[in-house]
C-alpha cells in the first residue's frame, strides 16, 4: 500500500487528536482550538475530518429504557439466550442502521478474552458491514470459521467473505469454506463434501463458541437471486414450496423447517440446527425481513438476535 503523502498524513494526525480531545477528553470546539492553537472553525473541520475519516467510531452505550424492555420481552416471547434492541430512527432508510455497531460491540466481548473463542460467522452486507466496525487488534488465541462457501456463481471470490475480513482485521487464524455457497449438481455437491478440507471445516463451525448469522428473504429483493446463487425460476420454485428465509443458504418456511429439495439439495453450507444446541445470533432489522426473522425464531433456528425496536415491535405482536 502507497504511504500517504505527509501533508496529509500531517492533516490526519491533526484530525486524530481533535477528535481524541472532543469524544474522548470532552473539550469543546473552542476549547481545542486554543489548545491547538488554530481557529474554531478549524477544529471543527478536524473534528468532523475525524470522523468521516473513520479515525473515531461513536458507539452509543446508554441503553434506552424502552429498548430494554423490548429486550426482555423478546427473550421471554422467543425464548432467546440474548436479544439486543437498538433504536430506531424511523426517517432513516438503512437497513443496518445501528445493529452493526451493536453486532461488533458484542463480537468484540469475544475477542477480547484471553481465553481461546471460536468464532463462526455466516455472509452477506449485514455480517459484512460488522466486520468493518471491528476495532483492529491481535487475537492469535482465537478461531474465526466461515459457515458459507466464499466462492460466487462465476468462479471468483465472494466480497462478502466475512470470516477472512475479521480475521485479518484481530490477527486471528480464520478458516474459510473455499467452495461454492451453492453447488451446481447434487453430483457435485457430494463430491465437494467429501472433501478433507470442508469436513475439518465443518466439524470446527460445529464446536463454536458463539455464531453470528443474516437472515435474508426469499423474495424478488433476495441476496441469493441478486447476487446470482439462484435464478428466478428456483426462487419461484422456493416460494411456492413456502419459503420466507434463508440463513447461509439455507431456506427455510414461515415455522422455521427447511423446505424439502429444490436448491436445499445443493447448499454447501453448514447444516441448520433446529433447535440450535450452541449460541447463534441473527442480526436483521429490515422491515421486508419480518417473515424470514419470525420463522428462524419459530424453528428455533437461532437463540439470539440483534435488531432494532421496530422489528422487535413487530415480532412481539399476536
Amino acid at each position: 500500500m502507497a504511504r500517504k503523502p505527509e501533508p496529509e498524513k500531517e492533516r490526519l494526525d491533526d484530525a486524530a487528536r481533535a477528535g481524541w480531545l472532543y469524544y474522548i477528553a470532552g473539550n469543546t470546539q473552542d476549547e481545542i482550538a486554543k489548545k491547538l492553537g488554530i481557529s474554531r472553525q478549524t477544529a471543527q473541520r478536524l473534528v468532523s475530518l475525524a470522523v468521516t475519516e473513520r479515525l473515531i467510531k461513536v458507539r452509543f452505550d446508554h441503553p434506552l429504557g424502552r429498548c430494554l424492555e423490548l429486550s426482555d420481552r423478546m427473550k421471554e416471547r422467543w425464548g432467546l439466550e440474548s436479544c439486543e434492541v437498538v433504536p430506531a430512527d424511523p426517517t432513516s432508510t438503512s437497513e443496518t442502521l445501528g445493529i452493526v455497531e451493536a453486532a461488533a460491540a458484542e463480537m468484540e466481548s469475544y475477542l477480547v478474552s484471553q481465553h481461546p473463542v471460536i468464532l463462526a460467522l455466516g455472509t452477506g452486507r449485514t455480517l459484512r458491514a460488522v466486520a468493518e466496525q471491528i476495532s483492529p487488534m491481535e487475537c492469535p488465541q482465537h478461531k474465526i470459521v466461515s459457515l458459507v462457501g466464499n466462492i460466487g456463481p462465476d468462479g471468483s471470490a465472494t466480497v462478502f467473505d466475512v470470516a477472512s475480513r475479521v480475521g485479518d482485521r484481530v490477527g486471528a487464524p480464520h478458516y474459510p469454506m473455499p467452495f461454492p455457497v451453492i453447488a451446481a449438481t447434487i453430483h457435485e455437491k457430494n463430491l465437494l463434501i467429501a472433501q478433507k478440507s470442508l469436513k475439518n471445516v465443518m466439524d470446527l463451525a460445529a464446536q463454536a463458541d458463539v455464531t453470528y448469522v443474516g437472515i435474508g428473504t426469499v423474495d424478488d429483493t433476495a441476496a441469493l437471486l441478486r447476487d446470482g446463487f439462484v435464478r428466478a425460476d428456483e426462487l419461484r420454485a422456493m416460494v411456492k414450496a413456502g419459503a420466507v428465509g434463508e440463513i447461509t443458504g439455507w431456506s427455510f418456511d414461515a415455522d422455521g423447517q427447511l423446505v424439502e429439495g429444490l436448491v436445499n439439495d445443493r447448499v454447501l453450507s453448514v447444516p441448520l440446527e433446529s433447535p440450535v444446541r450452541r449460541k447463534v445470533v441473527g442480526v436483521a432489522m429490515a422491515p421486508g425481513r419480518l417473515k424470514a426473522i419470525r420463522g428462524a425464531l419459530v424453528g428455533h433456528l437461532i437463540n439470539g438476535l440483534i435488531t432494532n425496536e421496530t422489528m422487535a415491535e413487530q415480532l412481539l405482536k399476536k
